[in-house]
């Protein structure tokens, strides 16, 4: 006799493996990376694009910070990616709803806002490097301080982690950077 434990414990397995290899294919990574992000891995599922904008435009975006992932669509629909995420960290620190990429930046500086000050009074402003909050690209959004960035710290990929922002791994925010021009309009569910 099968246990409702074990019922449910091999439904959720059966559920999962599609979604991990199916996020596998869309991004190849090294074997370490997919070890990290394989926690996450079962929110990947695809999305269509015509669930969030009436047209494609130069480019469209979706940060998911439900399921922790970014999906993006070329203009011409040629190219869909979906990208790993970082995600605010508590439900008042998201923002959401339609605005667009409005500036990009390699090397990007950081400066903390007065809230991130107010939580901790350590942060401090820090020019582009390795201990650069936002990593090696940053996308700034028409929201003030909300912007789609890389991250040197990989722990907080997957995770409820930003102060705001949505950040990915730098290797993946270098190619989602070439891939999105400004004005790609962008949605945050």
């Amino acid at each position: 006799m099968i246990s409702r434990r074990r019922l449910l414990a091999g439904s959720a397995a059966l559920a999962a493996a599609p979604a991990i290899s199916w996020a596998e294919e869309i991004d190849p990574m090294s074997a370490s990376r997919q070890q990290q992000v394989r926690r996450n891995a079962s929110s990947f599922s695809s999305q269509d694009w015509r669930n969030h904008f009436s047209e494609l435009g130069k480019a469209s975006i979706v940060c998911d910070t439900i399921s922790r992932a970014l999906h993006f669509w070329s203009g011409d629909g040629s190219v869909y990616k979906v990208y790993p995420t970082s995600v605010p960290m508590t439900d008042d620190l998201k923002r959401t709803g339609y605005t667009e990429v409005v500036r990009k930046k390699v090397g990007p500086d950081w400066t903390p806002t007065p809230s991130m000050m107010k939580r901790d009074p350590s942060l401090h402003y820090m020019p582009p490097g390795p201990d650069n909050p936002l990593g090696t690209h940053a996308m700034y959004l028409g929201w003030p301080a909300y912007l789609i960035h890389g991250t040197h710290d990989t722990r907080k990929i997957g995770r409820r982690s930003s102060s705001g922002c949505i950040g990915t791994y730098n290797e993946l925010i270098a190619e989602l950077f070439e891939l999105t021009p400004i004005g790609a309009q962008v949605r945050v569910i």
